[in-house]
């Protein structure tokens, strides 16, 4: 059943009854996404928030002289989103795209506006969610600013086993801010 995971993850950070989490789990769509095909693009507006249960999504930008920076990866049991584009309806800088076969629940910005009106506790889910995600961010560019490279790498392998598994070098060198090169010589230092 596509929506156990989700309710797992609800159940996480909200007390809820089973008839409200049945309904909030209605109002998601499963959405299945083929390796290198993109859920988002640059310039397109997101009308959506999505879980993953299933893959592992990269979420990136590429800057006018086409380097690839990557903000995060999403990858079974993580929330992805644009909320800049979802919330203004703006078109997004960043692209979501499927680094393998991949699922995702998304939710339309209808439905959850709805949602919000019918069960003020999906308010309160959505906005521990976004605490949670701005401590991870937070946390983040402390450790872009205070940490080596080399610290920040290992610190990534360490955390994130399970995404660093699945991704390039290429991608980890993105996603930490440095060139596919230097994170070869990185590699090669001692712990």
């Amino acid at each position: 059943m596509p929506y156990q995971l989700l309710k797992q993850n609800i159940q996480k950070n909200i007390q809820i009854s089973t008839n409200e989490l049945d309904e909030i789990c209605n109002n998601f769509e499963l959405k299945i996404i083929n390796k290198k095909e993109f859920l988002l693009t640059q310039g397109s507006i997101f009308n959506y928030e999505g879980f993953v249960i299933e893959g592992c999504f990269r979420i990136f930008t590429i800057d006018k002289n086409g380097n690839e920076n990557t903000l995060y990866f999403a990858v079974k049991d993580w929330w992805l989103m644009d909320i800049d584009s979802f919330m203004n309806q703006s078109p997004s800088d960043l692209n979501i795209q499927a680094l393998e076969n991949s699922k995702v629940l998304l939710i339309n910005r209808t439905n959850k506006y709805s949602l919000y009106k019918l069960y003020p506790i999906v308010e309160k889910l959505f906005r521990i969610m976004s605490q949670k995600a701005l401590v991870a961010w937070q946390r983040r560019l402390i450790r872009n600013h205070s940490q080596t490279a080399k610290e920040r790498y290992f610190y990534f392998i360490k955390n994130y086993p399970n995404i660093a598994s699945k991704i390039s070098n290429k991608q980890i060198a993105s996603y930490l801010g440095i060139t596919h090169e230097f994170l070869s010589k990185i590699k090669k230092l001692p712990k």
